[in-house]
C-alpha cells in the first residue's frame, strides 16, 4: 500500500534521478539512508568528539554512537506517532526511513573536537563565509560526500530533514552560528521550490524555527540523546557526582518539578542505576511527543511535511533543560575540558594557518617555496578555484573532515620535530 503522506515533490532529487535507479526495490528515502551509512564521512564520526575526546575510553560516546542513538530514538518517535495519532493511518504516515536518514546524517558535518572545533573554524572562516556544522552537513550531502563536486544527490525530503537552519550567513548581523553558507542559497531555493519566505519568517531565530516534521523529530531525538547521555557519560567519567549535583542544585532557585528531577538523578547515582535510568527516561521523552496539524504554512500546499508539527510535553521539555544545564555546568565548563578545548582551538588554528600560507593568495609564505601539504585531489581542486574564498572553503573542508586523531597527528607531523617519518602514511 503506497504511503500517501509523500509525493513526487518530496522524492525529487536535487540533481534529478540517477541512471540505473529505476526499478530499485528500495524507496527513495531508503536509498538516501543507505548512501549515508556506506561512506567514509559517516565512519569518521567514530573518531570525533561528542563530549570527551574519542578514544579516551571505550564506553564514552562518540559522534558515531550518538548518531546511531539519535536514529533509534527518531524511529521510535515515528512509530509512536504513526500508531497513536488520529492524523495518520495505514496509508498516510511519517516515513521512519527518512527520519532515520536525517538522524544518521545530522552531525556528519561536524569537525573534530566537538563544538570547540566548530567555533574555531567559524572564527577562522569569518572573512570567507563562516563555518557552521549544519551548513557543512548540507555541503557534504549535496557537494562533497563522494569527492569534489560529488554529493549523494539527496531527495528534497532528506535535505529538508537535516535543514535545521534556513538563514543565510550575513542575513543577521554578528551571527555566530545557526546559518547556511551564502553559496547554499540555491539548495535552499530547491527545498522551497523557489518560493520566497513570507515576511513573517524573518531571518534568524524565527526563520530557523520553520522546519519539516521529520526535522522536528530529528531535533527532539537529538535533544533526548545528548541531554540524557551526556549526563550518563559525565557520571561515568567522574565529572557529575553527588556532591557536584547537590552544589549545583543549592546554587539555584529550583521549583518542585526541577527538584524532583535532581533527586531522581541523585538516587540513580547512589544506587548505580544510571544506565537503566537513562533508558527509562528515553522512553518517557519519546512518549512525550504528539502531532498537531498546521495548514497555513507557505509550503503546506506542496508537501505534507510542512502541514504538521511536533508537540512535546512541557514538563518533559523542562526536565530536558535541567539535564542540559547540569551537563553544561559540571562537565563542559570544568577546568579539565576547558584546557582541552583551548588546546583544540590552538591546534586547528595552526593547521589552518599552515594551509593558508601555502594555498591562499596574498598570504605571507613561510618558506623558500611551495610545499605539498594536502591530498592530490584537494590540491587539484584548489588550483581550479578562482577566488580566495573558494580556496579557503576547500581548506576548511579538509580540516572539517579530519577526525580528532588525524588532526592531532597532522599537527605533530607539521610542527613536532621528533614526530613523523616517510612510512607514516596517514
Amino acid at each position: 500500500m503506497a504511503n500517501q503522506f509523500y509525493n513526487e515533490f518530496d522524492y525529487e532529487r536535487v540533481e534529478g534521478s540517477l541512471p540505473g535507479n529505476t526499478g530499485d526495490y528500495r524507496t527513495p528515502f531508503q536509498i538516501d539512508r543507505d548512501r549515508i551509512i556506506h561512506t567514509s564521512a559517516f565512519r569518521r564520526l567514530q573518531n570525533k568528539t561528542q563530549v570527551f575526546f574519542s578514544g579516551e575510553y571505550d564506553f564514552y560516546r562518540t559522534r558515531l554512537t550518538h548518531s546511531i542513538e539519535v536514529a533509534q530514538i527518531g524511529r521510535s518517535i515515528c512509530n509512536r506517532l504513526n500508531c497513536s495519532s488520529d492524523l495518520l493511518g495505514a496509508d498516510y504516515f511519517i516515513d521512519a526511513d527518512l527520519v532515520e536518514a536525517a538522524c544518521l546524517a545530522h552531525d556528519i558535518g561536524h569537525p573534530p573536537f566537538g563544538h570547540t572545533g566548530e567555533r574555531t573554524l567559524h572564527r577562522l572562516m569569518s572573512r570567507y563565509g563562516g563555518f557552521e556544522g549544519n551548513a557543512q552537513t548540507l555541503r557534504i550531502l549535496t557537494r562533497i560526500l563522494f569527492g569534489p563536486d560529488r554529493g549523494m544527490n539527496p531527495t528534497r525530503g532528506l535535505i529538508d530533514g537535516v535543514l535545521k537552519y534556513k538563514t543565510l550567513f550575513g542575513e543577521v548581523e554578528n551571527q555566530k552560528n545557526h546559518f547556511l553558507y551564502r553559496e547554499q542559497e540555491g539548495i535552499l531555493g530547491f527545498v522551497t521550490d523557489g518560493k520566497t519566505f513570507p515576511q513573517t519568517l524573518t531571518p534568524g531565530k524565527i526563520r530557523n524555527s520553520f522546519r519539516s516534521i521529520e526535522c522536528r523529530i530529528m531535533d527532539w531525538a537529538d535533544d533526548t540523546a545528548y541531554s540524557l547521555n551526556d549526563i550518563a557519560d559525565g557520571i561515568q567519567a567522574g565529572f557529575v557526582t553527588i556532591d557536584g549535583v547537590e552544589r549545583w542544585a543549592g546554587s539555584r532557585d529550583l521549583d518542585a518539578e526541577d527538584s524532583k528531577v535532581v533527586e531522581e538523578l541523585l538516587e540513580a547515582i547512589r544506587k548505580r542505576r544510571v544506565e537503566s535510568k537513562v533508558g527509562k527516561k528515553i522512553g518517557s521523552f519519546i512518549a512525550a511527543t504528539g502531532l498537531i496539524e498546521q495548514r497555513d504554512t507557505f509550503l503546506s500546499d506542496l508537501t505534507n511535511r510542512h502541514r504538521y508539527t511536533l508537540t512535546i510535553d512541557p514538563a518533559i521539555e523542562k526536565e530536558c533543560g535541567v539535564y542540559k544545564s547540569i551537563s553544561q555546568e559540571l562537565v563542559f565548563r570544568t577546568r579539565q575540558l576547558q584546557q582541552l578545548d583551548r588546546k583544540s582551538d590552538f591546534l586547528l588554528e595552526r593547521l589552518f594557518s599552515a594551509f593558508a600560507e601555502e594555498y591562499l593568495p596574498g598570504e605571507e609564505k613561510n618558506g623558500s617555496g611551495n610545499f605539498v601539504l594536502l591530498p592530490e585531489e584537494d590540491e587539484a581542486l584548489i588550483a581550479g578555484m578562482l577566488t580566495e574564498a573558494d580556496r579557503a572553503r576547500v581548506i576548511c573542508d579538509v580540516l572539517a573532515r579530519m577526525t580528532d586523531g588525524i588532526a592531532s597527528r597532522t599537527y605533530k607531523r607539521l610542527f613536532d620535530a621528533d614526530f613523523g617519518s616517510i612510512v607514516d602514511l596517514v
